[in-house]
């Protein structure tokens, strides 16, 4: 199985939510951390690459809307 890191860089208004949802993610399904920055946080994901590029994928639609999560 191989392991991928996808970057993720989240605004502040909505990095708690974001940090919330990974926090109930099983720990076995993939790791992630965050690195604060002044204007929000760079969330790191690793993991099986499918998976991760999986999540990646719906983080980058999620911050393209205007909706709710």
């Amino acid at each position: 199985m191989t392991e991928a890191t996808f970057m993720s860089f989240v605004p502040k208004a909505k990095c708690a939510k974001l940090r919330a949802l990974l926090e109930a993610e099983p720990a076995e399904s993939f790791r992630w951390r965050e690195r604060r920055t002044f204007s929000g946080s760079e969330f790191y994901l690793t993991g099986p690459s499918a998976l991760v590029r999986q999540a990646h994928e719906g983080i980058a639609v999620w911050l393209t809307r205007s909706e709710p999560f």
